[in-house]
């Protein structure tokens, strides 16, 4: 897969120390703990993890839609845009307040795809005035000129018959065409971002490529930066340029997709590769981390993966490991990346899958 080169001047937005809490009845939830992250124009990042690893509060924050319970304890979201009048703009988004971030930026410049079209979609307003919205309040434009943005949306989206679909409402669409229209309202604006949040996962393969494919397309033609979170890797495999995987609100591994696929250097990246359902491998059995993540709600002594970590060292159990830099733009939070570690092999099964990965990638490169 070709990637997108990474020039400090194209950056759009980046992400750096961040912290967030929840405060809860039982007690506060230190949900994430000093993330780092760069988006790059054009760029595809995929965040990666399990469930409850910090993924999606990670991106509602950048959307101005944190819970109420929730409190950025520290850190920069900054973002650079360049503003209707065409002057360039740098913004931290810690300091915006939510209503400011969603009035100003959201939909015109940051927009999202959710991942359940029937929850982001009203029941009782047809598709074309749900897409119309967000348009006539950024553009102050017309019905008459809207309708015919909203047309040509449609078609870039895919969706046979636009004039048909426009007085139509939800539940008169397939799950794949609402999937579509949340899309074409996320694109109404030309945002420069797009962030998708499992915009795959209530719909069936076929369907899921389809899509996949058209976000890809849309990306393409219009030079936009997407942010995927999904836990499913597969996904991941066809869509990013550069990989981030989290797990227990911080960032465990990060770098350019062959770095973090071909040559991963976190156990718990072994874990999530080795988990992935593969036909193809001489194993009968699917892989499965042990144990669960660790309660939040208490203090983290040193590696939040050690006791999951069949490779744990003493260290691992006193003190969190720093980011140590592995070559490239691969970066990894893990003792076993220190110099003075024991070298650790990777399993055999997860070797042969990932040779069998490479392989597969090359013949898709080559078709």
């Amino acid at each position: 897969m070709e990637t997108v080169k990474r020039n400090k001047n194209d950056r759009v937005l980046y992400i750096r120390d961040l912290n967030i809490s929840f405060k809860t009845a039982y007690g506060t939830v230190r949900a994430i703990r000093g993330v780092r992250l760069d988006l790059f124009k054009g760029e595809t990042i995929a965040i990666v993890g399990e469930s409850g690893s910090g993924k999606s509060v990670t991106v509602k924050t950048i959307m101005g839609i944190l819970d109420s319970n929730g409190v950025i304890d520290s850190g920069q979201i900054v973002y650079h845009y360049t503003d209707k009048d065409g002057v360039e703009q740098e913004v931290d988004l810690v300091k915006m307040s939510q209503k400011d971030i969603r009035y100003k930026l959201c939909g015109k410049h940051i927009a999202m795809v959710f991942q359940d079209p029937m929850t982001s979609l009203d029941p009782t307003m047809t598709i074309g005035k749900q897409i119309m919205e967000p348009m006539r309040e950024h553009y102050k434009i017309s019905k008459e000129e809207a309708k015919t943005r909203v047309l040509k949306l449609l078609e870039e989206v895919g969706i046979d018959n636009p004039d048909k679909r426009f007085k139509q409402y939800p539940h008169e669409l397939s799950g794949g065409m609402r999937q579509r229209v949340v899309i074409a309202i996320a694109l109404a604006c030309d945002p420069d971002v797009l962030i998708c949040d499992e915009p795959t996962t209530a719909l069936d393969v076929t369907i899921q490529a389809k899509i996949l494919e058209l976000i890809k397309d849309i990306q393409n033609k219009k030079g936009i930066s997407v942010i995927y979170i999904t836990h499913d890797l597969g996904v991941v495999a066809k869509v990013a340029d550069y990989v981030a995987v989290m797990y227990a609100g911080r960032i465990v591994e990060k770098g350019k997709i062959n770095e973090v696929f071909y040559d991963p250097r976190h156990p718990y990246t072994w874990g999530l590769l080795s988990s992935m359902p593969d036909t193809d491998t001489n194993s009968r059995r699917l892989f499965a981390i042990p144990g669960s993540p660790p309660n939040l709600m208490e203090r983290v002594e040193g590696d939040a993966f050690a006791l999951r970590n069949p490779y744990a060292l003493n260290i691992d159990y006193k003190e969190e490991p720093p980011m140590y830099d592995v070559g490239g733009q691969h970066r990894v939070a893990s003792w076993l990346a220190d110099p003075r570690a024991p070298k650790v092999q990777l399993p055999a099964e997860l070797v042969e899958k990932l040779e069998k990965m490479k392989k597969e990638a090359f013949k898709d490169d080559t078709n």
